[in-house]
């Protein structure tokens, strides 16, 4: 299912105006972003899930086509772990 799938789906349940809905649902994944990217905050949904910010430690790896060793900062990402009620449902 895709964003616009999502979006036409709304739109058919609710008959609000297509329009709305996708600056709706656009405005929703952009605090997500912001929350996670810019204030490193978690984003909790009750009975959905959460959207966490992880940390990966620095580390090196290797370039196996030049055959030298990189170092890879250490970063945050994004992560999802899904509530107990969704996993649930979803068994």
């Amino acid at each position: 299912m895709t964003k616009a799938d999502i979006i036409n789906k709304i739109v058919a349940d609710t008959g609000l105006a297509k329009k709305d809905v996708a600056a709706t649902i656009e405005a929703f994944m952009e605090e997500i972003r912001v929350s996670l990217a810019t204030n490193k905050e978690d984003v909790f949904l009750r009975g959905f899930g959460s959207f966490i910010v992880k940390h990966r430690a620095q580390k090196t790896a290797r370039n196996i086509s030049k055959n030298t060793t990189i170092v890879i900062e250490a970063h945050d990402y994004p992560g999802f772990k899904p509530a107990k009620s969704f996993i649930a449902k979803m068994k």
